[in-house]
């Protein structure tokens, strides 16, 4: 495949269902660098993703049930940092990944 028509096809602004999830991607990732950065030095990499869903629940996803437990204590943190982005986020729920 062509180099063009492959990134024709990655392109986000390309509005077909990968460009879609691509954008979504991209998002993700932009929250959660976000969040980490609104922890204190030595919690930020205790982030590994987070979402925001529709309901206005923001989720962040953390390594161990260590770094969750430590980060449910900084909840108020991630939500004003998302809140001050302009994203409406009302809960926040710290889960552990499973991989």
């Amino acid at each position: 495949m062509p180099s063009s028509k492959l990134e024709k096809l990655l392109s986000p602004c390309n509005h077909g269902e990968l460009g879609d999830l691509i954008g979504r991607a991209r998002r993700m990732g932009e929250l959660t660098n976000i969040l980490s950065n609104a922890l204190p030095e030595s919690d930020r990499s205790a982030i590994i993703a987070a979402n925001i869903r529709e309901d206005g629940e923001l989720v962040v996803i953390c390594a161990s049930s260590a770094w969750a437990s430590r980060l449910r204590y900084e909840t108020e943190v991630l939500l004003k940092a998302a809140r001050d982005t302009g994203i409406t986020a009302h809960t926040c729920r710290v889960r552990v990944s499973q991989g």
